[in-house]
């Protein structure tokens, strides 16, 4: 069985967060990991999302080029996941089987084709098993 775990966008976000120390220790030691034993991936998606939130909505926004350094040296190495129709198709699937809206449903689907066996985020239930699939809220296994 694969050891690889998919990273959702909110873990991302709180590794930026100076208002939660906590969340953001767990955060980046997550993506820490994540980079030095190349086992934690994430999708164009994320990738999309996280530039969308920290160049327009973080209290200090990223720069153009600090956006461009993080992308080029975080974002990419764990991009692992790109659009496809099948991954559409298989968003839609469970969408309807397990009444998650779409954009959820979709980074599901993205770590479910790259035989993950873990999806760390904060948006989701956690614990729930989606094919091969556990969801997990790392904040709290943290506490």
């Amino acid at each position: 069985m694969s050891d690889k775990y998919f990273i959702d966008t909110n873990i991302f976000v709180y590794s930026f967060d100076i208002g939660n120390q906590a969340k953001r220790d767990t955060a980046r030691k997550l993506i820490a990991d994540a980079l030095e034993n190349s086992t934690g991936i994430i999708s164009y998606q994320v990738i999309q999302e996280f530039l969308n939130v920290a160049t327009r909505k973080f209290a200090n926004p990223m720069t153009f080029l600090d956006a461009q350094r993080y992308l080029n040296i975080v974002l990419e190495s764990l991009c692992e996941v790109f659009s496809s129709t099948e991954l559409f198709h298989q968003a839609l699937e469970i969408m309807d089987q397990w009444r998650y809206p779409f954009y959820d449903s979709l980074i599901i689907a993205s770590a479910s084709q790259s035989d993950c066996v873990i999806l760390y985020t904060e948006d989701m239930q956690h614990n729930q098993t989606i094919r091969n699939l556990t969801i997990k809220n790392p904040f709290i296994e943290a506490l």
